[in-house]
């Protein structure tokens, strides 16, 4: 079902509507929180340890990510006493972008405050890519569906929200299924991610 979702019917938001309709609905996800992130490159905005990176201090693009900790320890805090599971499955392709490999150095710490994260090779999902890559795509609990949209310049600038409970349920079920194949991030990235030199900035 997920590589169905650009044709099925949905609302779309520019990127401050997603964030305002999106925003309230944490408060009803009964289980789990998912989202898929397929995209090897994208454009943060907003993000100093992202504009670190993409001028080529990658230095100081971890440092950031490091001294973000304390803040990323209290969200998952949070994230705990509401009682739902936040799961990222990343798909990742070989070898790895320069934004992926600053992205990993990110989800580490995700990782390690709370945030269970799963990597799985492109190779994979390949029977379910025939027309197209899978969507970006976060799911809250049974009730609500977002396709992430991103510009030209791989920046967010909206998504489309489905809210049929047979087309989320099934979605779930591709995500459970998807998430048995992964691995978890942190065996990944002292294998693949820790041993690569710094990579050239975004360009």
């Amino acid at each position: 079902m997920l590589e169905r979702i650009d044709d099925l019917p949905a609302r779309e938001f520019d990127l401050a509507g997603y964030a305002a309709d999106a925003r309230p609905r944490f408060a009803d996800i009964e289980d789990v929180f998912w989202k898929l992130e397929r995209g090897q490159t994208f454009r943060e905005l907003d993000d100093p340890g992202y504009d670190a990176f993409a001028r080529g201090d990658w230095t100081q693009a971890l440092k950031i990510e490091h001294e973000a900790r304390e803040a990323v320890r209290r969200h998952y805090a949070k994230v705990a006493e509401s009682g739902y599971e936040p799961r990222r499955l990343r798909i990742v392709e070989s070898p790895v972008s320069p934004y992926l490999q600053w992205e990993m150095h990110a989800l580490r710490i995700r990782a390690e405050e709370g945030e269970r994260i799963r990597v799985l090779a492109a190779g994979a999902v390949a029977d379910r890519e025939r027309t197209g890559p899978l969507p970006e795509v976060i799911i809250l609990g049974t009730k609500a569906l977002y396709r992430v949209l991103y510009d030209e310049s791989g920046a967010a600038c909206g998504a489309r929200r489905v809210l049929d409970t047979d087309v989320i349920e099934h979605c779930r079920v591709d995500m459970d299924d998807l998430w048995a194949l992964g691995e978890d991030l942190m065996a990944y990235f002292a294998r693949e991610i820790a041993p690569l030199p710094p990579p050239p900035a975004r360009p």
